[in-house]
């Protein structure tokens, strides 16, 4: 029973993680309004299931990481109710988050809830460097390194953009309204006249790119640079975040690995189709507006950030690489918005100690039952 209990709170964080992370790759898309919201799950759920299924030859470090082998004493690694302590520690933090549309990390929700777990545990004998080393400075360095390499990514493309001759073009948003209005007035009728008017406004404004490369429209090339930097994106989170979830089944022999990460891939994908919206928008369009150049400059650097960390065995957090990049696009055009940023970084400050606090509570339940 207590097996089938891990395997339920395994599937559980999954889907959290599905709901609150998959649509961050392609954030980009919809932000720029290069494509619709549909295309742009649906586009994420394919890119990050085969990095998924990737992760099987790949990230073998990060499944190790995330059994709590090195923090904790190899015997309560062993524990079925470690394991679910961290996973529905975790899980429900990332799924409150998501209720209320905040973008926060389930790779630092898990490491609050091995601590919380852990120390409940084992007090003192928990490995606090291995902690400090190994998860915290990854996830406390990434979102500014993401910030400042985007910003600079952006104002070198942006150089070489106008050395090649391409300019941007706005879309104006253009509303024909027509107005009725009385211009005479007998007894018992009126004679009505309409007037036309038609409205511009920036609002909902797009940027286009006008001009050609390599005998190609810069527009197409950039689109399809645009789709494929989304595509890496999405596929590096899978890469990366699958293991650390497959991790905690590890427990389970009866359960092989590589169809861990099948069934795990599967429930996070049916996650971000189902509940994604909230944070989805909040990600695509509360930080900064952007084009379509400035999303696929966020969304390269973001890919290249997370795929280096997964192939290295350390712990980034998609979610903070993705929002540090699209924030050092807002800091370059001067368009970010500073409030939802502030909202955003306190999410994941409260992110770890509440997942610490509600691993830790159920842990001590499950060790009393």
């Amino acid at each position: 029973m207590i097996l089938i209990l891990l395997l339920i709170s395994a599937c559980f964080l999954a889907y959290s993680n599905g709901a609150n992370d998959n649509f961050k790759g392609v954030a980009t898309l919809f932000g720029s309004g290069t494509t619709n919201f549909k295309e742009a799950i649906n586009w994420a759920t394919i890119s990050t299931f085969l990095g998924a299924v990737t992760a099987i030859f790949l990230a073998n470090e990060l499944v190790k990481n995330f059994s709590g082998k090195g923090l904790v004493p190899d015997e309560l690694i062993t524990m079925p109710t470690f394991a679910i302590s961290i996973a529905f520690g975790a899980a429900l933090t990332v799924f409150i988050a998501t209720r209320i549309g905040m973008p926060i990390s389930t790779t630092h929700s898990l490491v609050g809830a091995l601590f919380g777990a852990g120390v409940m545990a084992v007090g003192a004998q928990f490995n606090f460097d291995k902690l400090l080393d190994k998860f915290l400075m990854p996830l406390i360095v990434s979102p500014l390194m993401a910030a400042v390499l985007s910003l600079i990514a952006y104002l070198i493309f942006r150089f070489f953009r106008k050395k090649m001759g391409v300019t941007k073009k706005t879309a104006l948003s253009i509303k024909k309204t027509n107005h009725p209005t009385v211009v005479a007035m007998q007894m018992n009728t009126a004679s009505l006249k309409t007037k036309t008017t038609i409205e511009a406004t920036i609002n909902d404004a797009m940027e286009t790119y006008e001009g050609r490369l390599f005998g190609l429209s810069a527009q197409k090339i950039l689109n399809a640079l645009h789709y494929l930097s989304a595509g890496i994106v999405s596929f590096a989170r899978g890469l990366n975040d699958t293991p650390k979830i497959v991790g905690l089944l590890l427990i389970i022999n009866a359960i092989d690995i590589k169809w861990s990460m099948i069934i795990i891939a599967i429930i996070m994908a049916a996650g971000g189709l189902i509940n994604s919206k909230k944070v989805g928008f909040t990600i695509s369009k509360k930080i900064t507006p952007m084009n379509s150049g400035q999303g696929f400059t966020a969304n390269l650097i973001t890919g290249l950030l997370v795929t280096t960390a997964s192939i290295h065995g350390l712990p980034v957090s998609t979610t903070h690489v993705s929002v540090g990049a699209i924030f050092g696009i807002g800091t370059a055009t001067k368009k970010a918005d500073y409030k939802m940023i502030s909202k955003i970084v306190l999410s994941w400050l409260l992110t770890l100690p509440l997942a610490a606090l509600l691993s830790a509570f159920i842990f001590s339940i499950l060790d009393h039952i």
